[in-house]
């Protein structure tokens, strides 16, 4: 395809990045993402992305928005207060790009849908909030050789890296059992300062286009932490590991939603 002139001026900081440039901004037209949650790791992470031009954006997240989410979910302000998170969040990202597609699903993932959301999408974003859906989204993207795209957050820390499904090591090669209910805190209990989901979010959108434009290196078996109390970063170097329940030798999940003995899959999103 051809650029317009209008087209040109909104990326040409893209155009002119030499491992780029027009072909990579053409492939960022026609790639799909779909992004599991609208919240603070999605806000930022979905910014990015329309701001980029990926041509269709799909936005997964059943819940509406509250006043504690605005301390960090850049996506919506208090006049959204009570509005479901994906027609907000679409509101902002055409506004923002009038030329990409954005797909609302206002459910929350769950086993039952997983195989259906996932399969439109070149690349999947996990930006959600619970490690049911955590760890469904991680072993459905290996069962259907998606490339999922990981961020965590919590307190003062947040992680990510990339997964080529069934490819590089994935999520369960690093943490292969869910926590049991209860076991660890979820932001809500333990807090979350308010820029780190910005930081962790803006990392899925660089890993994201880089998986669709093929410029750069992923983070395809790394984990990247990242502590804003003492402003630091490091990488963990991860391997795929024989013995993984998702992506190992004899994997035992061999279905969408079929979890260990003592797992539970599904979750808000």
């Amino acid at each position: 395809m051809s650029l317009r002139d209008d087209q040109r001026q909104r990326y040409q900081r893209h155009l002119v990045i030499p491992d780029l440039g027009e072909t990579g901004q053409e492939r960022l037209f026609g790639a799909s993402v779909l992004v599991v949650g609208a919240g603070g790791l999605g806000s930022p992470a979905l910014y990015y992305l329309a701001a980029a031009g990926v041509g269709r954006l799909g936005l997964v997240d059943g819940d509406d928005v509250e006043l504690s989410n605005l301390q960090r979910q850049t996506l919506h302000s208090t006049a959204d207060l009570g509005r479901p998170k994906v027609v907000s969040g679409a509101e902002k990202l055409r506004a923002l790009n009038p030329d990409i597609e954005v797909v609302e699903y206002p459910i929350r993932l769950t086993a039952d849908n997983a195989a259906e959301l996932l399969e439109d999408y070149d690349v999947i974003v996990d930006a959600v909030d619970n490690y049911g859906s955590r760890y469904l989204l991680n072993d459905a993207c290996v069962l259907l050789g998606k490339t999922l795209v990981e961020g965590a957050i919590l307190r003062y820390s947040g992680l990510a890296m990339t997964i080529a499904g069934g490819e590089t090591a994935c999520y369960r090669c690093v943490f292969p059992e869910m926590p049991d209910d209860g076991a660890v805190p979820g932001t809500a209990e333990a807090g979350v300062f308010g820029p780190v989901p910005g930081v962790i979010g803006a990392i899925q959108a660089a890993e994201t286009i880089k998986v669709i434009t093929g410029s750069g290196v992923p983070l395809y078996d790394r984990l990247l932490e990242y502590d804003a109390h003492e402003q630091r970063f490091h990488e963990v170097t991860v391997a795929r590991e024989a013995a993984c329940p998702a992506c190992g030798t004899s994997p035992s999940i061999s279905a969408i939603g079929v979890p260990r003995s003592g797992e539970t899959g599904g979750g808000e999103a």
